[in-house]
């Protein structure tokens, strides 16, 4: 209403000046540019920002529903019992904390916990990215952290609740170290403005705000965002291992019907180094595979082919002619040979199906998550990479280009061998390592275990052709099924 009476009154003027005599096109042409100014602003959202609001327990998360992140959870709770027992840490004395950083790699269910904590502590949750508070224009984001504050205190007193979450995701597009930008200083003044609103948080505040941040690149942040009394607590929200991945896994399976022979537990054994979200997309992706094929329960095989979608991509209608499809089909029963060998019981599947940017592939997994190797464990990595060019090689007598990532990788361990002191040359600092003792060496190590290939796969040349022969006529074989083979085919095995 306000705005329509300003309008009326300034445009009768305009009438009114222009009845008078006098010339109002200069007038005219301000009121016409101040118009844009103010559209532009509005686009850009320099005038008006809201941020995303919700009571508690709005989103109908909680704790029970995070699976695999039990010691993050308890983590995150002590830190939440500040704002659920004020009275109690009054009395004690205690200083309140101000904020919580959440770390880890993408997809590990940094955001749910946020989502969770909010309805722990009957709390407003008002979530935000990082990237909305940076603009071109001088002082803009150092605005909008002063409203995303208020915005909390006002929502809260509204719905009378006495506490509210603030969440910050990509916190390291605003809390970036300063000094970087040096363009202009829009990006300090954001973060300086940050810093003044947790600064002036109290323990007797009427409503009572903790600030939560994510991000998988801590090392960005500005170490003044980091100090006690700001972000005082590091909550490590990291990928789960064997029985996460199995909780997990059980929570996204709960609204679908599994078959008698679906083995989540197989399924979390070959999910190393998966996230959360790369679960949840499993889970997905293998419902809409028994979709496609007209299945009333999900089965094991389709858990098997998300597996390798979710890795590799889907299957590409292109097959290569029939010699490069032997070629493939060489390679990898290489590979899969010599992964049996090194560690029987190992090879999970191999297919000649080409996905993504592989035209075959041979998957692998672990009897158990492992986070430290040894020398041998490294050596046996770079045999199973050196096996398929060398089974190429015995076979259909010359090598290819399909080996070049395997190479690389190849030579990538060979350095970790280097790094972490095992190599002949003892601890070093591979950044002033001249680089052709380095060459040397990585050299000496690929050339032992590439002789040991050859000697291993010299002698079952036949073998391998028989394996071949399978792959070429089914297009996949399973890890069980292969082993079956290698066995019927009575392969003698020396050793490596």
């Amino acid at each position: 209403m306000i705005k329509e009476i300003s309008l009326g009154i300034g445009l009768a003027g305009v009438i009114f000046l222009a009845i008078s005599g006098y010339d109002v096109v200069p007038i005219l042409f301000l009121l016409m540019a101040a118009g844009i100014l103010i559209y532009v602003a509005r686009s850009r959202g320099m005038l008006v920002k809201s941020f995303s609001v919700a009571p508690a327990n709005a989103s109908k998360v909680n704790f029970e529903d995070i699976g695999g992140q039990a010691t993050a959870i308890n983590e995150l709770k002590e830190a939440l019992d500040f704002i659920i027992n004020q009275d109690k840490i009054i009395y004690l004395g205690i200083r309140p904390l101000k904020g919580i950083l959440l770390t880890g790699p993408p997809g590990t269910g940094k955001t749910l916990m946020a989502k969770a904590a909010a309805g722990y502590t009957e709390s407003v949750f008002v979530a935000c990215s990082g990237s909305e508070f940076i603009e071109m224009y001088a002082g803009v984001g150092a605005q909008r952290v002063r409203q995303l504050f208020q915005t909390a205190r006002d929502t809260a007193t509204k719905l009378k609740k006495d506490s509210a979450i603030i969440f910050i995701d990509e916190i390291d597009i605003l809390g970036g170290k300063r000094g970087q930008n040096t363009s202009h200083h829009e990006y300090d003044q954001t973060l300086n403005q940050m810093l003044v609103e947790m600064d002036g948080l109290k323990v007797n505040d009427k409503v009572k705000i903790l600030v939560m941040a994510a991000t998988n690149r801590v090392d960005m942040l500005d170490p003044a965002l980091l100090r006690p009394g700001r972000f005082d607590r590091q909550v490590k929200v990291d990928l789960a291992d064997r029985s996460g991945r199995l909780e997990i896994l059980k929570l996204h399976c709960r609204n679908k019907p599994l078959s008698d022979d679906v083995s989540l537990n197989e399924i979390a054994k070959q999910t190393f180094g998966f996230s959360g979200a790369h679960l949840e997309s499993l889970a997905n992706e293998a419902a809409i595979l028994a979709m496609r094929e007209g299945c009333a329960e999900i089965k094991q095989h389709h858990f098997l082919e998300a597996i390798d979608k979710i890795m590799m991509g889907e299957k590409l209608e292109k097959r290569p002619p029939r010699e490069e499809l032997e070629r493939v089909a060489v390679h990898e029963v290489g590979h899969a040979l010599v992964g049996e060998k090194v560690r029987p019981g190992s090879v999970s599947m191999l297919t000649i199906a080409p996905r993504g940017q592989a035209l075959g592939y041979m998957r692998q997994t672990p009897e158990n998550d492992s986070y430290l190797y040894t020398r041998e464990y490294l050596e046996n990595q770079i045999q199973v990479l050196l096996a398929g060019s060398i089974a190429e090689e015995i076979v259909l007598g010359n090598r290819s280009t399909g080996a070049g990532n395997d190479f690389e990788q190849a030579i990538k361990t060979a350095g970790q061998i280097i790094k972490s002191g095992m190599s002949e040359l003892g601890v070093v600092d591979p950044d002033i390592l001249p680089a052709d003792l380095r060459h040397k060496v990585i050299s000496s190590i690929i050339k032992e275990q590439e002789k040991k290939v050859k000697d291993f796969l010299g002698s079952l040349k036949g073998a391998i052709k028989q394996v071949v022969n399978v792959l070429l006529t089914e297009e996949k074989i399973t890890g069980d099924n292969f082993r079956k083979l290698i066995n019927s085919f009575s392969i003698a095995r020396p050793q490596i």
